[in-house]
């Protein structure tokens, strides 16, 4: 399917890109709930350091995130640029050069964190750029979020995907991220991403160059929810992906007001309750996060460089 399909029938005749089908006329500068609107904006383009080891490596990731998200997680780390605008707009050309760049600088990949709402400019920038030479695999970090026909789009262009699987239970999806319907979309997305890239497979320095890593991040007094979502994933996938342990849940100003359960920390004992859960159970490709990893200090700064 081409990037043209994607512009003419998702922005111009209102956007269908997300589970949501708001039908924002965006090519007009409608912006629909992912606060966007046709124009490329982005807040941060930079190696990072902060993935997975077998993504951040040694030289690190060629990060790219985007303003707007098509969810409302109220405990979101990035809610400056998810929701807060922070950002600049460039054009498909702009972008295309600054991932040759950190490909210039040795970024083991381009990251492309928070993408979706973006999708008509990110795929004219990856034609161009590979066009030109792009040549390290693209790894798309998203949150889970997704339409499953969108994520077909991709077959070709990404290599890795990285999406969250945050909730298992709707209730909770629509209380914490105003998305009912996130699990199904969240496992309908992931079957169509292992599809599309099968078993894992790193280079000789243990980089990964196509694969699926599943994240999910741990909250406060939710360690039932956690275990089920490991079920789910292990029972369905056994060892075609690996699955991201993520005890990174940080405090955010003012979220005790309505959301008091959430006003936390996450308890290291849960965490390591999980961790042995999926020991029992044979997970064999997981990554695990020390527990200094939940710190407002691994938060990047949002200015653009």
């Amino acid at each position: 399917m081409s990037s043209d399909f994607i512009s003419l029938n998702n922005l111009s005749d209102g956007c269908r890109l997300c589970p949501r089908e708001c039908g924002a006329n965006r090519a007009k500068g409608e912006t629909g709930f992912c606060g966007r609107s046709d124009k490329i904006k982005i807040a941060r383009c930079a190696p990072h350091y902060w993935e997975e080891p077998c993504i951040s490596g040694y030289k690190g990731s060629g990060a790219v995130f985007f303003s707007g998200c098509t969810l409302g997680c109220v405990y979101c780390q990035n809610r400056d640029i998810s929701r807060g605008g922070k950002g600049f707009e460039i054009t498909a050309e702009e972008l295309a050069d600054k991932m040759l760049e950190l490909e210039k600088i040795g970024c083991h990949n381009i990251n492309l964190v928070t993408p979706t709402q973006h999708l008509p400019g990110i795929i004219r920038a990856l034609d161009i750029a590979k066009s030109k030479g792009l040549s390290v695999p693209i790894v798309y970090n998203c949150g889970g979020y997704e339409k499953s026909e969108t994520i077909r789009l991709l077959e070709n262009y990404v290599d890795v995907y990285l999406p969250d699987f945050k909730y298992i239970s709707g209730k909770l999806a629509e209380k914490y991220s105003a998305a009912r319907d996130y699990p199904e979309r969240a496992k309908a997305a992931i079957s169509e991403m292992i599809r599309q890239t099968g078993h894992c497979v790193f280079d000789d320095s243990g980089i990964i160059k196509s694969g699926v890593i599943v994240r999910h991040l741990m909250l406060p007094g939710l360690l039932f929810e956690s275990k089920k979502i490991i079920d789910y994933l292990y029972d369905t996938y056994k060892d075609d992906i690996y699955i991201s342990l993520m005890s990174q849940y940080t405090v955010m100003p003012g979220i005790g007001e309505k959301y008091p359960e959430l006003d936390r920390c996450l308890s290291r004992a849960h965490y390591d309750a999980l961790v042995g859960y999926c020991a029992d159970l044979g997970v064999e490709n997981m990554y695990i996060q020390r527990q200094g990893a939940a710190d407002s200090a691994y938060i990047p700064e949002f200015y653009g460089e």
